[in-house]
This record gives C-alpha cells, sequence and structure tokens, in this order.
C-alpha cells in the first residue's frame, strides 16, 4: 500500500513540476531586429547630426520623404520583376521561362542590390492544402537555385509557400490555373 501511495506522490510531482510555467529568458547583450542582424543605430547617431538645427517638423518631412521614395523605388523595380510560371504538378523551371530568370537576376544584381528578394511560390487549387505548400515551396527554391545560379548571393533570397492560398485568377478554367503555378519575386528592403 506504501509502495503506490509513494509512486502515485512522485509521478503527481513528475507531472505537475513539468507543467510549471517558465520566464522566458531574454538576451540583452546583443540587440537584433526580427531577421537576427545587428539593430542599427538611428540616422542621427550614424552622420552626426546635429538636432537642434533641425526642427521636428523638418526632419519628420525628411524621413517620409525618403521612405517614400525608397518605398516608390522598390515598387517600380518589383513590377519588373518577372513571374515564373510552372507546369501542373511540376517545381522545374521551364524553358520558356529561363530567360524571364536571368532578366530577374541581372534586375536584382543591378537596380536592385539593395534588397532582399522575397520568392512566393504559388499552387493552383489542385491537391491538399498540405501539398500545395509543399509543392509551392519547392517551386520558390527552384526558382532560388537558378538565381544564385546567375550569381545572386544565396542570403539575399528568402522563401515562402502561399500553396493555393494567394491565387492570381479565381475562374475555373485550365488558363486561369495555369497562371496560379507561379513564383512571384518581391523586394523587401
Amino acid at each position: 500500500m506504501k509502495k503506490v501511495i509513494l509512486s502515485s506522490i512522485v509521478i503527481a510531482l513528475l507531472v505537475f513540476s513539468g507543467c510549471a510555467d517558465k520566464d522566458p529568458v531574454v538576451d540583452t547583450s546583443s540587440q537584433t531586429d526580427k531577421y537576427g542582424t545587428e539593430a542599427s543605430h538611428s540616422p542621427d547617431e550614424v552622420v552626426g547630426v546635429n538636432s537642434e538645427t533641425i526642427s521636428s517638423n523638418e526632419s519628420s518631412v525628411l524621413n517620409e520623404t525618403t521612405s517614400d521614395t525608397n518605398e516608390m523605388g522598390m515598387a517600380n523595380l518589383e513590377k519588373d520583376m518577372e513571374v515564373i510560371y510552372f507546369d501542373f504538378d511540376k517545381f522545374f523551371i521551364r524553358t520558356d521561362m529561363t530567360d524571364n530568370i536571368a532578366k530577374n537576376a541581372d534586375s536584382a544584381k543591378t537596380k536592385a542590390s539593395k534588397y532582399t528578394i522575397k520568392l512566393e511560390g504559388n499552387c493552383d487549387e489542385w491537391g491538399s492544402d498540405e501539398y500545395n505548400f509543399a509543392l509551392g515551396l519547392k517551386r520558390a527554391n527552384a526558382v532560388k537555385k537558378a538565381l544564385v545560379a546567375e550569381g545572386i548571393n544565396t542570403s539575399r533570397i528568402t522563401m515562402v509557400s502561399y500553396g493555393e492560398s494567394n491565387p492570381s485568377c479565381v475562374d475555373k478554367t485550365k488558363a486561369c490555373w495555369s497562371k496560379n503555378r507561379r513564383v512571384e519575386l518581391k523586394l523587401l528592403p
């Protein structure tokens, strides 16, 4: 009887100690941003701008103008990026898409050299959600390998799969489904 009670107590203690909430440990020794890089200083610290010479209204207008210009430039560059289309249930780059890969790589090396490239893999509605997410990721990876072969540094490329959840066309036709089997290139600052 004592053994049953003692083992019940030991098991209960193990269960309850395993369920205890633990405070998260935050490492404050180095501050990093969401991409894991060192957090940068404010523009005033880097340039050494005398804050007394610029009023708060002037500096806010200056910051808005700079960010608007950067966003417009990035949006214009994204428009130049060609979509890479794929065959049904395939993740190999078609031969008619090699020129698009070369053009995208050239734009990424010259005009968009300061941006990170996000590859968004997409699929048509055929197949399960899990299968389509995996296929979208395989398509994005195929484009990544092609861009790296064209000279783009792999550290500049991120990938995401939307599976069938981000269609560019919603009609129930073969032509529409073929437009959804794609990888789009987006730019990140």
